[in-house]
């Protein structure tokens, strides 16, 4: 499912909303310059340069990157390590390497693709806008940047030894998603719903369409805790649960300006 647009006005022009867009959107544009495609995203190297690792950030002073070894073939990448005489011999070093705890915020505006940034501030557009406008820009961005961290500390939490680096902004975008559906119960969303080959735009109200991406996030994350073989396409969906549950439990705290929703719905052509 796919969120066109909602039916609640802004009073204001989310000036936060539209600024994070941009800057993730620069972001994505200057990692892809220094290694990678438009379409495929940044290279390897830039999204573990960037990147939130867990055994990182859980580990004081360890430090994790691609290495590669010789072979009859010549040099070949063997993947992801955190030993020091392994990096060191693939000549990198802490001073060579951004501070891990720099990536906890770095890593929210990393992206691995075209399609991972256009879905992702696709929502921020969306469900951003009208939080802002409860909100404020300044306690927004405030609320934004801590549902990034609160989701990547639920990530950490469920694979502190995880070496696959976490990128993107959805685990920020799930706490405004917890926040939207928490002060605008009641709003309708209109929705683009793929069904295999089939596709449709229906109105559905935002409890339902948000309750949906949620319950997908949760059962998706437990499938892959208790079945890590069976993939999970490198989605932190427990980021998304993490940002998603801390924007239920804040967002009330803030947003001291909540808009009446319309009783109108879309117009009907």
């Amino acid at each position: 499912m796919f969120p066109i647009k909602d039916n609640i006005p802004t009073d204001r022009f989310p000036v936060v909303t539209f600024a994070l867009i941009v800057v993730n959107v620069i972001v994505y544009l200057l990692a892809i310059r220094h290694g990678g495609s438009l379409f495929s995203g940044p290279d390897t190297h830039e999204v573990l340069k960037y990147g939130a690792i867990p055994k990182a950030l859980v580990h004081p002073g360890v430090h994790c990157a691609e290495v590669a070894q010789q072979t009859p073939l010549g040099q070949q990448a063997v993947g992801v390590s955190c030993d020091s005489a392994l990096l060191s011999a693939n000549g990198i070093t802490p001073e060579n390497t951004l501070p891990t705890w720099q990536t906890a915020f770095t890593s929210m505006f990393m992206h691995g693709s075209i399609l991972h940034i256009a879905g992702n501030m696709l929502f921020l557009w969306i469900f951003g806008n009208n939080v802002e406008d409860a909100m404020g820009p300044v306690k927004f961005l405030g609320f934004y940047l801590v549902g990034g961290i609160a989701a990547l500390a639920l990530q950490i939490a469920v694979g502190p030894n995880s070496t696959a680096p976490t990128v993107g902004a959805s685990g920020a975008i799930a706490a405004v998603l917890g926040g939207y559906i928490l002060l605008y119960p009641r709003a309708r969303v209109l929705t683009l719903v793929f069904i295999i080959l089939f596709f449709t735009v229906i109105e559905l109200p935002a409890t339902v369409m948000l309750g949906i991406w949620f319950l997908q996030q949760a059962l998706f994350g437990a499938v892959n805790l208790t079945n890590p073989a069976g993939g999970g396409g490198g989605v932190a969906y427990f980021a998304h649960v993490g940002g998603f549950v801390f924007g239920l439990a804040v967002v009330k705290l803030l947003a001291t300006h909540r808009k009446e929703i319309p009783a109108a719905r879309f117009p009907v052509y």
